[in-house]
């Protein structure tokens, strides 16, 4: 997720962790492995898809809810579901639920700081109803007392008779706290505008069904502030597996977690996977092999900085890493 950097000095730490995670979760009607995010009812489509109800009908029906778990295999679990927690709290709502004092409310019957509405305004729209689902949470960082989580959603928005599909990223930072993790801030994705004309790799890269964009990654791609090597990257990846990307830009730490050290990810030269060909990566039931053939192509098509959950060798020394932070993903970076 950030780059290389915090593996040497954690990767002790990850057995530890993942123990004592392992332990602390036992949430009944968890499962190892996560659903694709087609099989539970999340569409492919990020534009905003609007379904007019004929005239007297009823209001058309937005998704179920389905509420996230983090797998028993995450370094801690309950770290990913406290933040998971506070962002669905906040993208759903029922009729004359929406609006800020509404949402004070709901995160304060979580134990935590009403204030934190205040900066999650892009999963606040103004509608009657709302539903948001989470694609996946991974770790922007996780330390022994704190951590990043970016929680990637979508979200279905209900006003009058129309329904509007989104979705965004957002980098939930937390403390660990007694009883439980609280949350201390939240960073939503700001990808910035579409732009009017497309360079041809990002048109690419939009319409390759075997490259999954969620919302922000998509906008972040649709901006123009892609760096052309990754964007050809994702390509030739493409071209041997399906992904599921996770974060390229926006949503990301501008920092790599616990340094002073400027992240890829912001600059538009890294992208994050969590899913290759259906399986995820913090799944122990996902071959290694798999994993491990992904992490050697990405370095193939030119990625200095590859880091997973397997630490690799041969390469350049930092070619390949592995931290906690990185168990639940593939993070593939460039230098231009």
């Amino acid at each position: 997720m950030g780059d290389f950097g915090q593996q040497a000095s954690r990767v002790g730490r990850r057995t530890v962790l993942l123990a004592v995670g392992g332990l602390a979760f036992g949430v009944a009607g968890c499962s190892a492995s996560r659903p694709h995010p087609t099989a539970s009812g999340t569409r492919r489509t990020e534009a905003p898809r609007r379904q007019p109800s004929a005239g007297g009908s009823a209001p058309p029906a937005l998704p179920r809810a389905a509420a996230w778990h983090p797998s028993p295999h995450d370094v801690d679990p309950q770290v990913k579901l406290r933040a998971v927690q506070l962002v669905e709290a906040l993208g759903s709502w029922h009729t004359g639920e929406h609006g800020m004092v509404a949402a004070r409310r709901r995160v304060s019957a979580l134990g935590l700081d009403p204030g934190l509405a205040g900066p999650a305004a892009p999963l606040l729209a103004s509608a009657d109803e709302a539903v948001l689902r989470v694609v996946d949470a991974q770790y922007g960082g996780i330390l022994a007392d704190t951590g990043s989580v970016l929680v990637v959603c979508r979200q279905w928005t209900r006003r009058g008779g129309t329904v509007t599909a989104g979705g965004t990223t957002v980098d939930v930072r937390l403390s660990r706290a007694r009883p439980r993790w609280t949350v201390t801030a939240l960073h939503p994705a700001a990808p910035g505008p579409a732009v009017s004309s497309l360079p041809a790799a990002a048109r690419k890269v939009l319409d390759d069904s075997r490259i999954e964009l969620p919302p922000a990654a998509r906008a972040d791609v649709r901006s123009g502030h892609i760096h052309p090597t990754a964007l050809g990257a994702l390509r030739e990846l493409a071209g041997t597996y399906r992904m599921y990307v996770s974060v390229i830009r926006s949503g990301h730490p501008l920092y790599v977690f616990g340094t002073s050290r400027r992240s890829d990810h912001p600059r538009g030269r890294a992208f994050d996977v969590w899913q290759i060909n259906g399986r995820s990566v913090v799944d122990p039931a996902t071959p290694r092999r798999l994993v491990e053939s992904f992490m050697r192509d990405a370095a193939a098509v030119g990625s200095y900085n590859v880091g997973g959950p397997v630490l690799l060798s041969g390469g350049a020394p930092g070619h390949f890493f592995s931290d906690p932070t990185h168990h639940d993903h593939v993070h593939v970076g460039f230098t231009t």
